[in-house]
């Protein structure tokens, strides 16, 4: 199934929406910016917390946890060293280690598990840069691994953002 990720332009906090490929909203993710630790909180169409993903503070590289129902769901590292492209390592609660590899100038991303793809995130297919598509080909993870594709936008851009006030 396709899932959109749509950040909302021009909102005073920041806050994208999870859809369905027929525009049907599914989740919000609100990101609160204003503390040491950057959360975000994806929140269902009735407002109920369903998943947290918090940055983890003092790390020599990004890592984020996602929780779901208070109990950690899901650990996701970016790799220091990696040649061709950003590679994220991604520990699953229930003891899965799952790869994210990519194409970080088009804007391409599998999540992997054993060599089986699971899900592919794109920005390609969308002329405005703040949309991009997750296909996930294992609907028992769906939720998760949308989350993950969250992630790895969120650290990618956070990445673009150290860059530009580094120079």
């Amino acid at each position: 199934m396709r899932y959109l990720v749509r950040d909302r332009m021009f909102a005073f906090h920041e806050e994208a929406w999870i859809e369905t490929e027929h525009r049907e909203k599914l989740y919000r993710v609100n990101r609160k910016f204003f503390r040491l630790r950057r959360t975000f909180v994806l929140v269902d169409t009735r407002g109920e917390h369903v998943a947290t993903i918090v940055r983890k503070a003092l790390t020599v590289h990004h890592t984020l946890l996602i929780k779901q129902e208070g109990r950690p769901t899901a650990t996701i590292s970016k790799k220091l060293f990696a040649l061709f492209g950003d590679r994220f390592k991604v520990r699953l609660g229930d003891g899965r280690r799952l790869k994210v590899n990519g194409n970080l100038w088009d804007r391409e991303f599998d999540i992997r598990h054993e060599g089986t793809t699971l899900a592919h995130i794109s920005r390609r297919w969308f002329t405005v840069r703040d949309a991009y598509a997750v296909d996930v080909l294992s609907e028992q993870d769906a939720l998760v691994l949308v989350v993950l594709a969250v992630c790895v936008d969120h650290v990618i851009e956070d990445a673009k953002g150290d860059q530009v006030t580094n120079l």
